[in-house]
């Protein structure tokens, strides 16, 4: 397996990038069959990739037995109509570890998020990501975010390490990331590396991004509201901006405003709003919390006045 069909794939797709949460049981067990099914819907529903136990499906509460079986159901349930890009962190090792479990489970990528605890010099992280690239043959995304914030210099050397194809830029500094395209594309030419905006609830800075050349995203949004994700994807790559503009000031920011009301609503929030849609994925596990009761009846009347935006009865 090379980067390059990975890289190719998740750029002909017409829907955005969906990052399923992880279902656990009332147990709290993983109840891979209700995962399957989430999976499953995220597909047929339109997604253009499935990015598997990554953030918004836990990747830090999943041991690496879970995580294994969870990437491998999500390969076997896409069978290949969309590529699966599986999450891998923590230390090098570790990462290291979790990259060969994709592989292994068939994975058609890595998204490799930030190291463990410690914040290292750019040399440090410029080490880490070749050896995570150089460990599977795996194409790998780079996370940056908290503790892996990287100057133009070394993203440009992240772009001449064979198999990694792209940044996801889940830090915001839209100043950064505009000198960050100028000196791949001038330092590193040919390289065909790809750029995502990570950001939570991504929607919501689409048009800034959109404005340097960054079309690809993460959408949460499609994991509870795919018919709401996909309107508004449409009307981001057509330059519908009317409709764009319309679901954010009607949709996106009211839910932004909700997501940033608590620590871990980033993930929480959307696991509810899973549940609330019909898919009953279960809690979130510790160290996150599950929102309070107004939180998620204030959830459902945004949810509600976002598909009423759509006018074509989607919610139903």
């Amino acid at each position: 397996m090379t980067s390059a069909p990975l890289a190719a794939r998740l750029t002909s797709g017409t829907g955005p990038l969906f990052f399923p949460v992880t279902a656990y049981g009332p147990d709290g067990a993983l109840d891979l069959d209700v995962f399957r099914a989430h999976v499953g819907a995220g597909v047929e529903a339109g997604a253009a990739a499935v990015f598997a136990c990554c953030g918004t499906g836990e990747f830090h509460a999943l041991t690496p037995e879970e995580f294994r079986d969870c990437v491998a159901v999500a390969v076997e349930e896409t069978a290949g109509r969309v590529p699966v890009v599986a999450g891998a962190g923590y230390g090098t090792a570790l990462a290291v570890r979790y990259a060969r479990l994709a592989e292994e489970a068939g994975a058609d990528g890595i998204l490799a998020m930030p190291p463990y605890l410690v914040v290292a010099d750019q040399a440090g992280l410029l080490r880490h990501y070749a050896a995570l690239a150089a460990a599977t043959a795996l194409g790998v995304i780079v996370y940056q975010r908290d503790n892996a914030v990287f100057t133009p210099e070394t993203v440009v050397e992240l772009a001449k390490v064979d198999g990694i194809i792209g940044l996801k830029d889940g830090y915001g500094d839209l100043d950064l990331m505009q000198r960050i395209v100028s000196a791949v594309r001038t330092d590193a030419p040919g390289r065909d590396f790809l750029y995502f905006n990570g950001l939570p609830t991504a929607e919501l800075t689409g048009l800034a991004y959109r404005g340097i050349g960054i079309t690809l995203y993460s959408s949460a949004v499609f994991c509870f509201a795919p018919e709401i994700a996909l309107a508004f994807h449409r009307a981001l790559m057509s330059g519908d901006d009317a409709t764009v503009e319309r679901l954010l000031d009607g949709f996106y920011r009211p839910l932004v405003e909700l997501r940033a009301s608590r620590n871990g609503y980033a993930v929480s929030l959307v696991k509810a709003a899973v549940r609330l849609r019909g898919q009953d994925v279960g809690e979130v596990r510790p160290p996150l919390s599950e929102p309070s009761a107004d939180h998620i009846k204030e959830l459902a009347d945004i949810i509600g006045r976002g598909y009423a935006l759509l006018g074509d009865g989607a919610a139903e």
